[in-house]
């Protein structure tokens, strides 16, 4: 007690409070969103993002290489795909020629070391901007895990290391599991998107990637935001299907599932920082409400805190460059 106990004794210094610190963000904590669209010397922000930008394939060259040399490790590849390509069967995902399996080959050319996290839903590639295929105005969840399986299959041959299953489809992850083990990919991981909301914070990504769904929302197969209880329920299935990884979207609104998952679990758990959550701060921070980096980390550190192994962040390399 008081005066024995002074909490502040701790804090008097920088060099103190860095020594004492609990939760310390590294390099390795990071995994970073790519957008590759089609085309040469492409390299377009995405207004609703700023410094996000959608690249070609040369473009991801120097990018992974800029990453690499930082000590980024990770990255989580989306495909924009062209309007002539979509259907409502998500052919164009079984592409081996696809733009999708070409960044993926193409990373892991450049920076054979980057780990290659790829994004297994129908959403970039559907006609009606779902994650399945749609049939009288219903997403259909058993074929549409057939063809998600097949997706996750030809990223593994094209080299992903990481196959990151977002639909929320029931069952996928066996499906995929089963898919890749047949095949004998048996050391290509699963990183399923386990809890992940209905979120209202998904909107400068769906502009990014033109995916915004045709008609109703995705209330259906993403979870109920106000639902607790339920994440630890799908984050355990999705193990015991064969997950090795597992997410919890978005973060900063559902640190309370996060925390409650990594008290639940033993696997790595990742959580993703949504382009809302991003783009909020950003447009703070050009009106100077918000001192960008500051609050930043301070987010960061708040995931890490909760019990996240992994962060996707559109600002994992403004992080590094403030780490140093």
């Amino acid at each position: 007690m008081y005066p024995n106990n002074r909490k502040r004794r701790l804090r008097k210094s920088a060099a103190l409070r860095d020594l004492v610190q609990e939760t310390q963000l590294h390099p390795d904590d990071f995994i970073v969103p790519l957008f590759v669209v089609e085309g040469n010397g492409v390299k377009q922000e995405i207004p609703s993002m700023p410094n996000v930008f959608r690249m070609s394939l040369d473009e991801i060259q120097k990018e992974v290489q800029l990453l690499w040399s930082m000590g980024l490790k990770g990255v989580l590849v989306f495909a924009k795909v062209e309007e002539s390509l979509k259907d409502n069967a998500g052919t164009e995902a079984l592409n081996p020629n696809g733009l999708m399996q070409r960044a993926i080959q193409t990373i892991k050319s450049t920076v054979p070391e980057m780990v290659v996290f790829s994004d297994v839903a129908l959403d970039p590639y559907s006609s009606f901007g779902h994650d399945g295929i749609v049939e009288d105005n219903n997403i259909l969840n058993d074929a549409t895990i057939e063809v998600l399986a097949q997706m996750a299959l030809s990223h593994a041959q094209a080299g992903a290391d990481v196959v990151a299953p977002s639909d929320m489809m029931d069952g996928r992850v066996m499906h995929i599991r089963k898919a890749l083990e047949k095949s004998g990919f048996i050391d290509t991981c699963i990183m399923s998107y386990a809890a992940k909301y209905a979120s209202s914070f998904y909107g400068p990504f769906r502009d990014a990637l033109d995916s915004a769904p045709g008609f109703g929302d995705k209330k259906t197969y993403q979870m109920n935001p106000a639902n607790r209880r339920e994440a630890i329920d799908e984050v355990i299935l999705d193990i015991k299907e064969g997950a090795d990884l597992v997410m919890v979207k978005p973060g900063l609104a559902y640190l309370d599932v996060l925390r409650d998952v990594h008290n639940a679990i033993d696997v790595p758990i990742a959580v993703y920082q949504v382009s809302g959550e991003y783009a909020m701060l950003r447009a703070a921070a050009e009106r100077g409400w918000l001192d960008y980096n500051s609050v930043m980390i301070e987010q960061l550190i708040a995931f890490k805190r909760a019990g996240a192994s992994i962060i996707a962040s559109y600002s994992a390399k403004d992080a590094v460059d403030l780490l140093g």
